[in-house]
């Protein structure tokens, strides 16, 4: 009988956690090699491990910055025109 490694998965995201940076590094590059797939590595906001994921890592993180494109984007000038609330 053939024993299987099942690895632990996160309880939020359902995603393999990976205790070590570079243990989920070695999968992305490990899973890049044999399919061909380029993955990124994060930190989990719920469970505090590492995960892998196909979307790769953007430049503008800062909270300050995304609230300045928000001020910057054109308006409408229709008659009667009304914002959405967020």
């Amino acid at each position: 009988m053939a024993y299987y490694f099942v690895p632990k998965r996160c309880p939020s995201t359902s995603k393999i956690m990976y205790v070590q940076r570079q243990t989920a590094l070695q999968a992305a590059d490990q899973s890049e090699q044999e399919r061909g797939v380029r993955l990124w590595v994060y930190k989990c906001s719920y469970c505090g491990t590492w995960h892998l994921t196909h979307t790769p890592p953007r430049a503008d993180f800062g909270a300050s910055e995304s609230l300045n494109s928000r001020a910057h984007k054109p308006h409408s000038r229709k008659r009667g025109y009304k914002p959405r609330r967020r």
